[in-house]
């Protein structure tokens, strides 16, 4: 039996001691609430209290499509194949974690068993020449070098890269963040974008800065949520009023930090219709939890323009500039 020194018994009893002393505090502080709630519900009245149902919650906007409810990752609606490169690099990813951790772990527990202190035994403070450990470590590397230059780069490269020409017909979005909503901006019948300068801006009538003497801009379309048809590429050019923001698209696997005094683009495809959720990936602000926008995807593009049209576009006063 291994010999335990005393002062390392003083500490557990110690331990013991200040453990001991925190549940009486604890017992004192939920003893006074527990007699309160046993008083409440013998009294007439007191257990229909405690009874009743709560009031269903009432659904706050669009319910968002989708099954979110499974463990993993959640649906992928993109007709693109880097999104489905992304599902599986992440599948790669959860795999190999999974191997490292076992196979740590167990060779943690070996250290633990096998260099425990036994009478008889000293530690050796050379250092160690283990070949074992010197390949796993090698191996280790080798597979994270595979994913890094076999699947995270190529996959990057072809969104940022292969961005869809004027022959595939993308819809053009504007996407501008700022603390703590999405805007987004759509050209109108004209097919072209009207000027923007931060002079114009206006958080009551012109949000975006368009240009009020720019006739591009007459028919332009500004909206709190991102719509466009299913199967046609779309690209969002993202930019940010003020902080950094991260314009991220859960099921299109997309996501795009949104810099200030930048412009980039981004694109995708969906291939399946419903309302699903625009979120904020990087911490804003204080209100970043609030950082969201409905993503609605129509089911051709005779819905989209409908939609489109409905949308009437904003008034501008010239003399209000002056």
């Amino acid at each position: 039996m291994s010999y335990v020194p005393g002062d390392v018994w003083l500490v557990i009893f110690r331990q013991l001691v200040d453990a001991g002393r925190f549940v009486l505090k604890s017992v004192r502080l939920v003893v006074p609430i527990l007699v309160a709630l046993a008083a409440v519900a013998v009294l007439p009245g007191g257990a229909e209290v405690f009874a009743q149902d709560a009031p269903p919650a009432k659904p706050v906007g669009p319910v968002i499509d989708g099954d979110y409810d499974s463990y993993w990752l959640p649906p992928n609606i993109s007709a693109t194949d880097e999104a489905k490169g992304v599902d599986s690099l992440i599948n790669y990813i959860h795999v190999f974690m999974l191997i490292l951790f076992v196979g740590w772990g167990i060779f943690f527990v070996y250290c633990l068993v096998k260099f425990r202190q036994r009478p008889g035994h000293q530690a050796e403070y050379s250092q160690i020449k283990a070949k074992p450990a010197k390949y796993a470590e090698i191996v280790v590397a080798g597979i994270e070098a595979v994913l890094l230059l076999g699947f995270s780069i190529p996959i990057w490269a072809q969104v940022k890269n292969d961005i869809p020409d004027a022959s595939e017909n993308p819809l053009d979005v504007r996407v501008v963040a700022q603390q703590f909503q999405w805007n987004f901006h759509y050209a109108g019948p004209d097919g072209k974008f009207g000027r923007t300068r931060p002079d114009y801006v206006d958080p009551a009538s012109n949000i975006l800065g368009i240009d009020p003497s720019d006739p591009d801009g007459e028919d332009d379309v500004y909206s709190p949520e991102l719509h466009f048809p299913k199967n046609r590429p779309v690209i969002c050019r993202i930019s940010s009023k003020d902080v950094i923001h991260s314009f991220w698209l859960p099921v299109l696997r997309v996501k795009q930090d949104a810099i200030p005094g930048m412009t980039i683009p981004v694109w995708f495809e969906a291939n399946e219709t419903g309302n699903y959720e625009v979120a904020c990936a990087q911490l804003c602000g204080n209100n970043h939890y609030s950082m969201r926008a409905v993503m609605t995807v129509h089911k051709d593009a005779a819905e989209f323009d409908q939609w489109l049209a409905d949308q009437a576009p904003e008034e501008f006063n010239e003399d209000e500039f002056d």
